[in-house]
């Protein structure tokens, strides 16, 4: 088939006559493909490295190379991991694949995790592509290869992050309620940044793949050494704002997942939560410390406010009614509603719809969902961990919250009873005052207490249906 284009000569009286053949019209352009280096920072992770490595060899994609960054481990992860390395070729689709893992012991390193991933990073130079995985994630079969296709569709993304959800697979029913409750938390988590455009607050360590070119970017505004830095406690969130601060978009996957190892006990679970809410905080709150300046209106961080208000009125609106339970009780003044029970119903039908919308759920996500108790529980954690990491933020009080967690998952310390403590003295405090006033004084109380609350209530309900009726586009979390 061949076009004929017409073109006016220079005397505008006769024409030029151009004939292309079907060959000529079209060039076809040299496909490239993109090469991506995984790096995966490992600490103590002897229980999970080997399901790590074999996931991201079951990679329908591979990866061009794997670096394994193990920094200040005790246990024998570099032994495990080192049985992996080596070249392989593998086919897929017809097509022959090849990769190397490589496995580094760094020894004891001050930065921890930022300065495995440091590491790392300049390992990956001149790949177009850097995947992040930590030591305790499996990527599922087809992760990478969605990833990378996602990224690559548009050059104005500078990161994605997967899908992620924590293993539950245990006998314990103390870890198991835990395991359940992180679940629904990432769950909720996830649907919330899927259904605002997909637009992810942070790029977690877990398993997110990053341009390498925005990375070198972050780098020359920021003047930085490194793309990630240890002036914050949650370094992927602080790099996540500095990407998306020089115009690029920061996404979570639709369809790439992975599945991440949760914390099983209270202790470890505690240290984890209380230094992700420290440097949540630590961003968003106005003023400079240190190195790192707080940016409260970043778009990134608008979630984060959110989460903070939510918790809030969760804690008072939970307080306020067994305080005034207790003390309607206490001088019978108490006259049951039905209206009351609206409230726990409609929370309850929230969050077996967040169970249901989790890809691979169990009869154990819907059951904490539907039966409120464990659900119930799972929020006084959090509520403990919420105050403790504003307690230390506001106390102005410098710690190393790294190193508490680390110390915490090796179950060592007893920061974790202090919310324990601190609210049994706040009852022992409140029963006291209470029974030191006199009858009107507490009539009056319970007169002005209750229609607050009933009001506060009343909001958070609405605000709740809201997202319970809200289109889910059929995302999965």
């Amino acid at each position: 088939m061949s076009m004929t284009v017409y073109a006016p000569s220079h005397t505008e009286t006769e024409l030029d006559v151009f004939e292309f053949t079907s060959e000529e019209l079209v060039i076809a352009e040299e496909a490239k493909r993109s090469s991506v280096v995984c790096i995966i920072p490992a600490y103590n992770e002897a229980d999970s490295i080997e399901s790590v490595l074999e996931g991201l060899l079951a990679q329908t994609r591979l990866p061009d190379a794997v670096h394994v960054v193990i920094n200040n481990s005790s246990d024998n992860s570099f032994e495990l991991a080192r049985a992996y390395a080596g070249e392989y070729s593998v086919e897929r689709g017809g097509e022959v694949q090849s990769t190397a893992i490589y496995v580094h012991d760094m020894g004891k390193v001050a930065d921890k995790k930022v300065g495995a991933l440091n590491y790392g990073f300049r390992l990956a130079q001149g790949a177009d592509f850097l995947l992040g995985v930590d030591g305790d994630t499996v990527m599922a079969p087809d992760a990478l290869e969605l990833l990378e296709a996602e990224i690559s569709s548009d050059p104005r993304i500078g990161g994605i992050s997967a899908i992620y959800t924590v293993d539950n697979h245990t006998r314990n029913p103390v870890a198991s309620l835990l395991l359940t409750g992180q679940r629904a938390q990432f769950a909720a988590f996830n649907l919330q940044n899927l259904l605002r455009g997909r637009n992810m607050a942070v790029l977690g360590g877990q398993s997110s793949i990053f341009r390498m070119s925005a990375l070198h970017e972050v780098m020359r505004q920021y003047h930085q050494d490194t793309p990630w830095v240890s002036d914050s406690e949650v370094e992927d969130s602080l790099l996540s704002l500095q990407i998306k601060n020089l115009g690029y978009s920061t996404k979570i996957s639709a369809t790439a997942r992975a599945v991440v190892g949760g914390m099983d006990n209270i202790r470890a679970l505690d240290g984890q939560q209380v230094k992700w809410n420290y440097g949540a905080i630590d961003l968003m709150w106005p003023g400079q410390r240190g190195d790192t300046s707080g940016q409260p209106f970043h778009p990134n961080l608008r979630l984060r406010w959110l989460e903070n208000i939510g918790m809030l009125i969760n804690i008072f609106t939970r307080v306020s009614f067994i305080a005034l339970l207790a003390g309607s009780l206490s001088i019978d003044a108490f006259v049951f509603s039905p209206i009351w029970l609206i409230p726990p119903v409609v929370a309850m039908a929230l969050n077996v719809r967040i169970a249901m919308s989790i890809k691979g759920r169990t009869w154990r996500d819907v059951l904490f969902a539907a039966t409120m108790i464990p659900a119930e529980i799972y929020m006084w954690v959090r509520i403990g961990h919420f105050v403790r990491a504003w307690t230390k933020f506001l106390s102005k009080v410098r710690t190393d919250n790294w190193a508490a967690q680390a110390r915490a998952e090796r179950g060592a310390g007893w920061a974790h009873l202090t919310p324990l403590i601190v609210a049994a003295a706040g009852i022992a405090a409140l029963i006291y005052g209470w029974s030191t006033l006199p009858i009107i004084a507490q009539a009056s109380i319970l007169w002005v207490g209750w229609p607050m609350l009933a009001v506060l209530t009343a909001l958070q309900t609405l605000f709740m249906l809201r997202q319970l009726m809200r289109r889910q586009y059929g995302y999965r979390a």
